[in-house]
């Protein structure tokens, strides 16, 4: 059975979809953007702010499933631009220590709320 991954230190969806999902020892985590949870507002004043804030988020999500960054084995990125790469790639690998996760980068046409980048992850608790 699969289980629901909820904190209020995390934006909460705007769509139909949970912040994660349990399904075994994997837990999928869902695109976040860089939505402060707290104030609501968008962390959009620069690409590394907006990144910054997506990791926090993500971060935010993996620690109410008593996870951390070195549980995650893949991740989605999706950039308006592939201008952004080299920032995006500056405060991503920050908060990884070691070997990184697999991934894939990828720029498409828009993305929710006009931001400039969302990620998404996959962890493994085992």
């Amino acid at each position: 059975m699969n289980k629901v991954v909820e904190t209020k230190a995390a934006p909460a969806p705007i769509g139909p979809y949970s912040q994660a999902v349990w399904a075994g020892g994997i837990l999928y985590l869902s695109g976040q953007v860089c939505l402060n949870p707290q104030t609501g507002v968008l962390q959009n004043e620069s690409i590394e702010a907006e990144c910054l804030q997506v990791m926090k988020n993500l971060e935010a999500v993996l620690q109410e499933a008593a996870l951390n960054f070195t549980h995650v084995v893949k991740t989605s990125i999706f950039l308006s631009d592939m201008a952004h790469f080299s920032a995006v790639n500056t405060v991503y690998s920050s908060f990884f220590s070691g070997s990184f996760p697999a991934r894939e980068t990828v720029a498409v046409k828009g993305l929710p709320r006009d931001v400039n980048v969302e990620i998404s992850m996959i962890a493994f608790a085992g």
